[in-house]
């Protein structure tokens, strides 16, 4: 027996993202990790732009809020300890003035409105099939702010009730964007405050749910995440010290998986030529005006403009350039 593991080969998908291709990720932290990792590679996203969102029915309602433009209802809105939260948004949506935080929700909407309008790919990650329904207005919210229990209804959202959910803001996205498309995951992170048991239960409504939409939408695809860490590397050394989050090294293999299925050889040309642009960029110089340090830099601006037709790297270049010395005649 010479194969000691079972690793999961995706197959590529039937379309690619380019580097020309916006965007937007919504979802779990796995769904910032992804965007994370787009931003360093130089693609055009826009990662958790409402920071994190765990149950499909939020991460649906913060899709049409942004075609809508439109802002969060009044009674959304709460005061805990001094500061002013909102039931829809994560508690990074936080202020000490309510004026405040209207102005930062309704800026982020925005932003994601023209963003999404323009983009070519959602991103969404699912997070658990748990929810938490408020009793005074029994509407599902996306953060309990650690207000009492007493004002919620803790419950299990049925796979009917997704799907419903999903078609609503999906017959939307298409009709403000009908080219978009839309890449689904399951987060492999546990959520143990539901206990092991209760989290298999709601992970398996997740993916049933998740393998039901790939299935009865041509344009939405699923990506394995969830199977990668789970059966593929299926080891603790993957995990971090909370013994729940991915690792560095896990989410960089999770990352290659995605690289071959998403990317093409264009894509990944560019991207090996930016990954070998940007270890030199990182590199600090003991002796910065050095001829030798002063031609690494020409170099590397050269190769720098070579790239700029592709990906954005303006940045890049005038911080070069600022570090190169005058000529003096």
């Amino acid at each position: 027996m010479d194969q000691f593991r079972t690793e999961l080969h995706s197959t590529p998908a039937e379309y690619k993202i380019s580097h020309h291709d916006p965007m937007l990720t919504l979802g779990s932290c796995f769904a910032d990790s992804i965007g994370q990792k787009l931003k360093a590679a130089k693609f055009s996203v826009s990662a958790n732009p409402f920071g994190t969102l765990y149950n499909p029915l939020s991460i649906h309602k913060h899709v049409l809020q942004s075609i809508y433009n439109q802002t969060p209802q009044e009674h959304t809105y709460l005061q805990h300890q001094g500061i002013v939260l909102n039931f829809d948004f994560h508690s990074e949506f936080s202020s000490t003035s309510k004026n405040q935080l209207e102005t930062k929700i309704k800026e982020a909407i925005s932003q994601a409105h023209h963003f999404l309008k323009s983009s070519k790919f959602v991103f969404l990650t699912y997070g658990t099939a748990w929810a938490y329904e408020r009793l005074d207005t029994k509407e599902v919210v996306a953060n309990c702010h650690k207000m009492p229990s007493r004002q919620f209804h803790k419950f299990l959202l049925t796979q009917k009730k997704i799907l419903e959910s999903f078609d609503e803001f999906y017959r939307a996205l298409k009709i403000f964007n009908p080219e978009i498309r839309i890449i689904l995951t399951v987060s492999p992170v546990r959520h143990l405050k539901d206990t092991l048991e209760l989290n298999s239960v709601g992970k398996s409504i997740l993916r049933l749910t998740s393998h039901t939409l790939n299935e009865l939408y041509s344009d939405v695809d699923y990506f394995p995440a969830y199977e990668i860490l789970l059966d593929d590397l299926r080891d603790y050394r993957f995990y971090s010290s909370d013994m729940i989050h991915p690792t560095s090294d896990a989410i960089d293999y999770i990352w290659k998986k995605f690289s071959d299925r998403y990317f093409d050889s264009k894509t990944t040309t560019v991207l090996e030529k930016w990954q070998a642009i940007s270890k030199a960029i990182d590199h600090k110089a003991f002796h910065p005006l050095s001829s030798a340090h002063q031609n690494f830099l020409k170099e590397t601006l050269t190769k720098l403009q070579d790239l700029r037709t592709t990906v954005n790297v303006e940045e890049e270049i005038l911080n070069i350039q600022s570090q190169l010395t005058p000529i003096v005649e």
